[in-house]
This record gives structure tokens, sequence and C-alpha cells, in this order.
């Protein structure tokens, strides 16, 4: 990965768990998102492959990828720690 690539994903992945966090009403400081973000891009990309769902283009794609994924990775933790 080059350097251009790596800056990308982490600003892909502080909107996304950032956005992620305002859906489902969390709050965390900006680590805490873009980690949420970046995992939830994992977890967003095996769930829509597992449903066939593509979402093009550069940049809004991988989003709402990541947005969906955090959002169930939220959903989980909160189901855990009750």
């Amino acid at each position: 990965m080059d350097v251009k690539t790596i800056i990308i994903t982490i600003v892909i992945g502080a909107v996304s768990g950032w956005l992620a966090g305002l859906i489902m009403g969390t709050k965390g400081g900006l680590v805490k998102n873009i980690i949420l973000g970046i995992v939830g891009g994992f977890i967003g990309g095996y769930l829509f492959g597992l449903l066939n769902i593509s979402i093009g283009g550069a940049y809004l794609g991988p989003i709402v990828t990541s947005v969906a994924g955090a959002c169930v990775l939220i959903l989980i933790a909160r189901i855990i720690s009750r």
C-alpha cells in the first residue's frame, strides 16, 4: 500500500465511523471512529458480499459499506454489553 491509499482509508474510516456514531447515537473520539469505520468496512464488505449487494463509486461505495458495517458492529456491541 502506498501512502495515498493509507490516508484515503483512514479518512474513509473516520467519516464512516462518525456517520455510524450519528446514526446509532453513540459518542466517540476520532481514534474510536477511525477504528470503528475501518472494522465496519470489513464487516460491511463481508455482509454485502454475502447478500450480493454492490455499491459503485470510488468513495461513496466504501463509505456506505463501512457505515453499514459499523452500525452492525455497534448493534452487536450493545447486545453483548447488556
